[in-house]
């Protein structure tokens, strides 16, 4: 039976996070850096491919940190150069971060003498134009900032700013937020189903791929934007980008769905697992509290419980997203989920390490 593993890569696993200068003050960590923590990540993935080499592999990830740098460019460049839309943002650090996992894990796999090659794909999410988070903005990006800062950019920009998280002195992390609606189909799967038919690790939905949506017919014609309309008397799917950014996890667990769906279409049994790895060692009760709990092992109905009691004790800018995802991947048809650390993965599968899901006990 074909065991396929999702791994979701978080924005600790491409770009290092809690770097300070001298004075205290945040470091946005540059590209050099970026490639330098990317290329750790992918020697970790690599003996995990090593050590397992009869599952299938696809990768997601994050890109937070990348969609706020491109934003703060166009900030800085306005009087001179045009301001880009978060689809297109989207859409640029898709393929600028998957040419550098595709080429820093297919390198990693040469030198274990594992004959893979990871080819990227830019990919399109379909969302509901009427989501609700379109107009309360919870996805949080880019750089973080005092809450003076923060205040003080909004000012200037007209963004919409949220508290992110506390450091571990007790010091508030402040981020931007932008619209994420939840993602319904991937445009792309046939391509990425196909490139795993062909052996390839695919990599996908890349900051939970392009937000797009579906344009509703006027008289005939499919307004998208920047002015381009498309004439038509039959009922035709097209679509236009949207302003926002899609979960990572999210997609990942639909991105699982919709291989299951593929696999059963085609009379194929398969087991499929998502892992999310992220700078914690798994889901945690009172996080950053003196009585903080690991949460190791559970079941799908176990975490549910926990998840949906009020308050819910996961925070919905950090912990909240990947749990429920989890909870989506397993309803979904999903075998078992994970949240750890890169380095912390077989013993996360020993049960000594990370946070566990399964479907049952």
């Amino acid at each position: 039976m074909k065991r396929i593993r999702i791994f979701a890569f978080g924005g600790n696993e491409v770009s290092p996070s809690g770097l300070k200068d001298e004075n205290g003050k945040t470091i946005n960590p540059d590209i050099a850096m970026q490639w330098q923590r990317t290329k750790k990540t992918c020697e970790f993935v690599a003996d995990i491919m090593k050590e397992h080499p009869q599952d299938t592999y696809i990768i997601t990830h994050g890109n937070g940190p990348q969609v706020g740098n491109v934003l703060l460019r166009a900030e800085y460049s306005r009087p001179i150069l045009p301001s880009l839309p978060l689809d297109v943002c989207g859409a640029d650090t898709q393929g600028a971060m998957g040419y550098m996992m595709a080429q820093l894990l297919t390198n990693e796999l040469k030198l274990r003498g594992i004959d893979k090659v990871a080819a990227e794909t830019v990919t399109q999410v379909l969302v509901n134009a009427d989501d609700p988070d379109f107009k309360n903005p919870s996805k949080f990006v880019g750089s973080s900032y005092t809450k003076d800062e923060a205040e003080r950019r909004k000012e200037q920009n007209g963004w919409d700013v949220k508290l992110y998280k506390k450091d571990d002195e007790g010091n508030e992390i402040w981020r931007r937020v932008v619209p994420s609606p939840v993602p319904k189909t991937i445009i792309e799967i046939d391509i990425i189903d196909k490139s795993i038919e062909a052996g390839f690790i695919p990599i996908c939905v890349g900051g939970g791929g392009v937000p797009v949506v579906e344009i509703k017919p006027e008289d005939g014609v499919y307004n998208a934007n920047y002015g381009i309309g498309y004439k038509s008397e039959s009922d035709i799917k097209l679509l236009k980008g949207v302003e926002a950014v899609i979960d990572k996890d999210l997609a990942s667990a639909l991105l699982g769905k919709l291989l299951l769906e593929k696999a059963k279409a085609k009379g194929e049994e398969i087991e499929i697992s998502l892992t999310i790895f992220t700078g914690e060692d798994g889901a945690k009760l009172n996080y950053q509290k003196p009585d903080q709990v690991d949460l190791r092992k559970l079941t799908l109905a176990e975490l549910e419980k926990i998840h949906f009691s009020n308050p819910c004790p996961f925070p919905a800018g950090s912990m909240g997203p990947k749990i429920k995802a989890i909870i989506e991947f397993l309803r979904f048809g999903g075998n078992i989920a994970y949240i750890t650390k890169t380095d912390l993965f077989e013993e996360t599968l020993k049960g000594r390490a990370g946070t566990t899901v399964t479907q049952k006990a």
